[in-house]
């Protein structure tokens, strides 16, 4: 190569001297370019400035010798530096090339791009931040390099950084968002820390509101809790309170809706800490958000029931979960009970008037309108899926559908593995929907009366005490009551494949359908016909069960 006439304005000696592998030789030879730049700056020489860059940049940044490429990242170096301010109209050339060499298989000019970019950065300023990603970018691998040197490097680079985006009102938030949820996902410990650390800085600058993006980024925070490292645990638990401190003060601007899915998912975690943290932004949710929280109750309850039921090894997980049931319990109201009257009903196979079927168009796609019946084989395929519901925020009136809600409490009562904890709390919830929206409630109870009669075999006196409760409150509710043979719950049981209470009675009386099956009930127009089906399915439980009618027989009747 003829250096002078394809190097120039770089003479032969600086560009010896920028490819010698003595690092002196080519400081000399970088001085020389920092001082040939001025000259072209006092001028005004734009074009001749862009030449020597283009020059260090592709014939030896980018070279495929390493001496040469040690030499254009300090040839780069001087050029911002001799450019000062107005380095910011050349940094998409100055800080490509460096970034490239931050993938060198050589540590050495790997550390040396690191100390490059800090010059290139520390003289830029707030020139940088338009070009922020990619050295975020950049900064996020070299967290993890194997190198301690080049770590170190980078780490200065990355304090730097912090500290221009914290003194900068420029930031573009919006931009970086899409890259910090990509990298949030790194399994890598070092890039972890790295995140966590952007994280708590974005959150302590004022004019910078992070929180507006949380639901982006909170299922990533949440899996980085898990990290092996206590000291990145401890991190993200202090990233996490911040939000959390944050959320309590600016409740009305926070994204309640779009974050419920995700709390559910963690709340049902193996690893404790996950588990009591989401737990316990899940009782600030429900306290905060109110009645906003209702249609992802059945997600809630599937997640909540089985805390309910911990040791003392969990103990402060069963209690925040006995708060969050508690208060998701009494968000219910009887206005509940007729809230979707007035509105048109969705164009979906049942009887026009089920209120069961929310009546707003995108309740046909939630998860809840589509759970199976119990007794279905499919039913713990999908209570194993934790997201039952739609998860827009945009539900302008919140609507309660008791499907998914009555789904997973008979899904609880019928698991013989639960504790007895939950299944108290199941038959409280129960109690308390039948009080609340009796209307909506009889028209689950053909479905559910099998597994109350069932459960009246528990061994606890406890929850036969809430079971006979709940089985009294159908019993004597005006809701369940009948007229001219035709209760409440006629004909909208739209559920397929519904159980059929068969009350002993004349042959021709027993039917499949649940309206057949009220008209078995006595003849007294004002009299709720469950209390005459539960008294004949008493009586034939204590005929089959006999070990049943000797030990808790007295205990049901009294």
């Amino acid at each position: 190569m003829n250096a002078e006439r394809d190097l120039a304005p770089l003479t032969p000696a600086v560009v010896r001297a920028l490819t010698d592998k003595l690092y002196e030789k080519r400081k000399v030879a970088a001085l020389e370019i920092e001082k040939l730049v001025r000259e072209f700056v006092a001028q005004n020489n734009t074009s001749q400035i862009k030449h020597v860059i283009q020059i260090l940049s592709q014939e030896f940044a980018l070279s495929q010798h390493p001496h040469s490429r040690k030499g254009g990242l300090i040839g780069l170096a001087a050029c911002s530096i001799a450019l000062g301010k107005d380095s910011g109209l050349y940094l998409k050339e100055l800080i490509e090339p460096v970034l490239t060499c931050f993938n060198d298989a050589d540590s050495r000019l790997r550390y040396y791009a690191c100390e490059a970019l800090y010059n290139i950065v520390k003289v830029a300023r707030g020139s940088v931040l338009p070009h922020f990603n990619v050295l975020f970018d950049g900064l996020s691998k070299l967290a993890a390099d194997p190198d301690p040197n080049v770590k170190s490097g980078s780490e200065l680079l990355d304090r730097l950084l912090k500290d221009i985006v914290t003194e900068s009102n420029q930031f573009d938030l919006v931009g970086f968002i899409p890259l910090l949820r990509e990298r949030i996902y790194s399994n890598n410990q070092y890039a972890r820390q790295f995140i966590i650390s952007w994280i708590l800085v974005l959150e302590s600058v004022p004019v910078i509101n992070l929180l507006d993006y949380l639901p982006e980024i909170l299922d990533g925070l949440f899996q980085i809790l898990g990290d092996n490292s206590n000291e990145i645990r401890k991190m993200c638990e202090v990233a996490l309170g911040e939000f959390l401190k944050e959320i309590k003060k600016n409740p009305s601007s926070v994204k309640f809706a779009e974050m419920a899915n995700i709390l559910v998912i963690h709340c049902q975690a193996t690893d404790n800490l996950i588990q009591l943290t989401a737990m316990c932004w899940m009782r600030e949710f429900i306290q905060l958000a109110g009645r906003v929280m209702l249609p992802y109750s059945s997600g809630i309850l599937t997640a909540v029931l089985p805390c309910l039921s911990y040791d003392d090894r969990k103990k402060n997980i069963k209690e925040v979960a006995n708060v969050c049931n508690q208060s998701l319990m009494k968000l219910v109201i009887p206005e509940d009970d007729e809230m979707d009257e007035a509105k048109p009903s969705v164009n979906i196979p049942v009887e026009p008037t089920s209120e069961e079927s929310l009546s707003k168009p995108e309740a046909v796609t939630t998860g809840e309108s589509q759970l199976p019946h119990h007794g279905s084989n499919e039913l713990d395929v999908t209570l194993n899926q934790p997201v039952f519901f739609p998860c827009s925020c945009e539900r302008i009136q919140v609507t309660l559908n008791l499907d998914g809600i009555v789904q997973v409490l008979d899904y609880h009562l019928s698991d013989t593995s639960i504790g007895m904890m939950t299944r108290i709390a199941v038959l409280k919830w129960l109690y308390h929907l039948y009080i609340k929206t009796p209307r909506k409630m009889f028209r689950h109870t053909d479905s559910l009366f099998p597994i109350l009669l069932r459960t009246l075999s528990d061994e606890s006196d406890e929850v036969i005490l809430k079971d006979l409760e709940l089985l009294a409150e159908i019993a004597s509710s005006p809701a369940g009551q009948t007229e001219e043979g035709h209760g409440p719950s006629d004909g909208s049981d739209v559920r397929p494949g519904p159980v059929e209470l068969h009350v002993p009675a004349r042959a021709g009386q027993l039917s499949s359908s649940s309206t057949k099956g009220l008209e078995c009930s006595p003849s007294t127009p004002t009299m709720n016909s469950y209390f005459y089906k539960f008294m004949i399915n008493l009586l034939k439980r204590f005929s089959s069960e006999r070990k049943l009618l000797e030990t808790r027989g007295a205990f049901i009747i009294r």
